[in-house]
């Protein structure tokens, strides 16, 4: 008897648990459309020619902040999360040379769509694997929480280049 009721509670167990992981995945993927919102609402309130500004020598442009974000989460995405090609590479900087507001605001919007993509077709089951990470081993569901974060921060940037010139960033939109 009490093997019949350790058994059934080790399946209630797993249940729950699997239900969690599908819960987070689902939570994440609707974060990640408020972020896409967002993010573009902050890449569209800086002025076209303010696009090159950075606050001071040694600090990326706001255009290249954008870059950034967006080449992160295709990296994260394609990496650990994906198995779909990327829409673009966005390795060097010299691509971004003679890009303007409209060009990084659709590689900002497709690099967000891509992450979507990938959270929306990732596999709850894989959340607590192990991964190979530059910075040590990782799971699946740390890449996940590496990818907001990372974006939080460059966001967050972007937001002080906003101000710095006298831009009122959008209303934030959370989860």
């Amino acid at each position: 008897m009490r093997y019949l009721l350790l058994v059934l509670l080790g399946t209630f167990s797993l249940g729950a648990w699997a239900q969690s992981d599908a819960a987070y995945v689902t939570e994440m993927q609707k974060k990640w459309a408020n972020a896409k919102t967002y993010t573009l609402a902050l890449a569209e309130a800086m002025p076209p020619e303010q696009y090159g500004f950075r606050p001071v020598a040694g600090e990326m442009s706001f255009a290249e902040q954008m870059a950034h974000l967006s080449a992160n989460m295709v990296w994260l995405s394609s990496s650990y999360l994906s198995d779909e090609k990327p829409p673009q590479d966005l390795s060097g900087k010299e691509a971004l040379h003679d890009a303007t507001k409209a060009d990084i605001v659709k590689i900002v919007e497709r690099s967000m769509d891509y992450a979507a993509l990938a959270l929306q077709k990732f596999d709850p089951a894989r959340l607590n694997e192990p991964v190979k990470f530059f910075a040590g081993p990782m799971t699946r569901r740390q890449i996940i929480a590496l990818l907001n974060d990372h974006l939080t921060h460059h966001r967050a940037q972007a937001i002080v280049y906003l101000r710095l010139n006298g831009v009122i960033p959008p209303q934030y939109v959370g989860w």
